[in-house]
């Protein structure tokens, strides 16, 4: 089994290999993650899991996906939370559907399989809906002693942040502060602001307050009727590869996560015009805007949006955008 001096030097390789150095707080950090890759895995015993939060920007997803690719563990797991849950839904779904009992076990079961260690990419819960659903799938995992490592912008206290639904999920919380290792990355640059614009997928889009000229504008004959699992969405056009949408099509409707991810596994290049102040918005269409961002950021879908104001004024006073404002930094703004 690697040693753990071992491993901790693979993250100084990966983040050379980036272009970088790790900062004292994210060198502290791959020395967690290094001890606990060195951990023994025993059949009846596993590692404490990790739980890694801060700031967006920070290198959170860098840290753990280079634990995950560097730890000596042959049956593991790494998701994204959008997609993980997408999955479970509809997988739960589908058991229901067969008439079998005890559908959330087994769904967790089926999607996790043998493995041994789970990585997580942005956790976090707004959903109330989400509260119960969560809480079984941790008490699932410590009960098959699988290694939960996670990130999230949130302490643990503050998933859920709602006040009139927090208490939901106190038990989730509960598990994660008893069972694994709370690390903060704390403060330092956003390096997503501070690294400069790469020039594919997401980073490659723009942010402007017209679209780009190499995109003709849709005439009203290339409306289209998008079937989404059944449910139809009408886009502005759809041009080999290109969906186009307006916002409030697209996020001031009964619109879900599941719909962007389905929708990103079909188009590379997404155009969102008319992005309002997001203030002048209920709060679930500002959710469902930062969940499409997550979504298409995560994708690496190239993002062309359209607004009026600049990114600070069109998220200014909204809620929970932080991790919205930073993804939105890659794309080269006009405005």
């Amino acid at each position: 089994m690697r040693k753990r001096a071992d491993l901790r030097e693979r993250f100084d390789v990966a983040a050379a290999r980036e272009g970088f150095e790790l900062d004292t707080a994210q060198q502290l950090v791959a020395d967690e993650l290094a001890g606990l890759g060195a951990a023994p895995q025993k059949r009846f015993r596993r590692p404490r899991g990790l739980y890694l939060h801060g700031p967006v920007g920070r290198g959170k997803s860098f840290l753990v996906n280079t634990f995950f690719a560097e730890a000596p563990v042959q049956a593991k797991l790494r998701v994204h939370f959008h997609d993980f849950f997408d999955q479970l839904h509809r997988t739960i779904a589908r058991i229901r559907a067969s008439n079998r009992t005890n559908a959330v076990d087994s769904a967790i079961a089926e999607l996790v399989g043998s493995a041994r260690l789970l990585c997580f990419d942005e956790f976090h819960v707004h959903d109330p809906g989400d509260a119960a659903l969560v809480t079984k799938l941790l008490r699932a995992l410590l009960a098959r002693r699988v290694t939960l490592v996670t990130t999230s912008n949130y302490r643990p206290a503050d998933l859920l942040p709602n006040p009139l639904f927090h208490h939901l999920f106190r038990p989730a919380i509960e598990l994660v502060e008893g069972n694994l290792t709370v690390v903060e990355l704390g403060g330092g640059p956003d390096y997503r602001r501070a690294g400069g614009r790469g020039n594919q997928g997401f980073a490659s889009g723009t942010w402007s307050t017209s679209p780009p000229e190499e995109l003709r504008i849709p005439t009203t004959a290339e409306r289209t009727l998008l079937d989404v699992d059944g449910r139809h969405l009408r886009a502005s056009a759809v041009r080999d590869g290109l969906v186009w949408f307006d916002f409030d099509e697209l996020c001031a409707t009964a619109t879900s996560t599941k719909d962007y991810l389905v929708l990103a596994a079909r188009f590379r290049t997404w155009v969102i015009t008319g992005v309002p102040r997001l203030t002048h918005r209920d709060a679930q269409a500002q959710q469902r805007f930062a969940n499409l961002v997550d979504v298409l950021s995560e994708k690496d879908a190239t993002l062309h949006v359209v607004a009026q104001q600049d990114i600070a004024s069109t998220l200014a006073c909204g809620r929970d955008t932080d991790r919205t404002a930073s993804r939105l930094a890659l794309l080269e703004s006009s405005s």
